[in-house]
């Protein structure tokens, strides 16, 4: 007998079979409401990446969801597909043809508070941990420049994410840096450093999370497996090590900014 199973990463889903489009919503309810509906509709067949609803001209809206998972988005396909669900007309649903750029199949990593989300979901809150073994000041300078004084803080982090019921551990670490001007006292130097601090910690956890595969088994079970990467840390050899990814701080927006700049093609198979 053949097991069926399905591997969900820690990464942004963007291939076209994790897509599904909604049309023919009627306009006789809110957006907010129409968005409460839709989510509890495809949310019941997994967890989603992303929920969208836009009014549809002349009268009317279309939806897009998007999940981990492609059996998922298939499952929800098939059997939301010409059934009213919510509204007293039946709704068009169809999974996305739109292809992948090349340079978007590997995905990016999940944001800090989507790769919590997806570990909760799927292990519970007591199925992993981390730890931080190393967490260091690389660079605290001063400079002055036109009268301001110029301050540069630059931290590493070592961190060990764990799987307890699964018997699996991964490592990952990151560097972040950030320049500022120093104009309200001591007070801003304490507040960017421990923001600074938070901020590292959440791109090693993300660096860790990236090298996890969640494998979804037919009968309900959940198994965790590990990636072998090419800057994947070995436990025993990385004690006090850090070799690590450098990130600025301004290259990355708030967690709630995911995917909202992202343009839309209704291609549908």
């Amino acid at each position: 007998m053949e097991v069926q199973v399905n591997i969900v990463e820690f990464v942004v889903p963007v291939e076209n079979n994790k897509t599904v489009f909604v049309w023919n919503i009627e306009p006789s309810q809110t957006h907010a409401d129409i968005y409460c509906s839709l989510h509890t509709v495809f949310s019941s067949f997994g967890p989603l990446y992303l929920l969208k609803v836009c009014p549809l001209s002349p009268a009317g809206f279309y939806g897009l969801v998007k999940f981990y998972s492609a059996s998922h988005a298939a499952d929800a396909q098939r059997l939301t597909d010409g059934r009213s669900l919510f509204q007293s007309s039946p709704l068009k649903v169809r999974l996305s043809s739109k292809q992948t750029p090349h340079f978007m199949s590997d995905g990016r990593p999940l944001s800090h508070a989507r790769c919590l989300e997806l570990a909760n979901h799927y292990l519970g809150f007591n199925g992993w941990t981390s730890d931080i073994i190393t967490m260091k000041e690389l660079t605290n300078e001063e400079d002055e420049e036109e009268g301001e004084v110029r301050r540069r803080l630059r931290f590493g982090c070592l961190l060990q994410l764990s799987f307890p019921h699964h018997g699996q551990t991964t490592r990952g670490a990151a560097v972040v840096e950030h320049c500022f001007t120093c104009t309200e006292g001591p007070d801003v130097l304490i507040q960017q450093r421990c923001r600074l601090q938070r901020l590292v910690t959440q791109k090693a956890l993300i660096h860790a999370f990236t090298s996890v595969l969640l494998i979804l088994l037919a009968d309900g079970k959940v198994m965790v497996e590990l990636k072998q990467t090419s800057d994947q840390f070995i436990p025993e050899h990385t004690e006090g090590v850090l070799q690590v990814n450098e990130l600025n701080w301004t290259n990355y927006p708030p967690d709630d900014e995911d995917d909202e700049d992202e343009e839309w093609d209704l291609t549908v198979s």
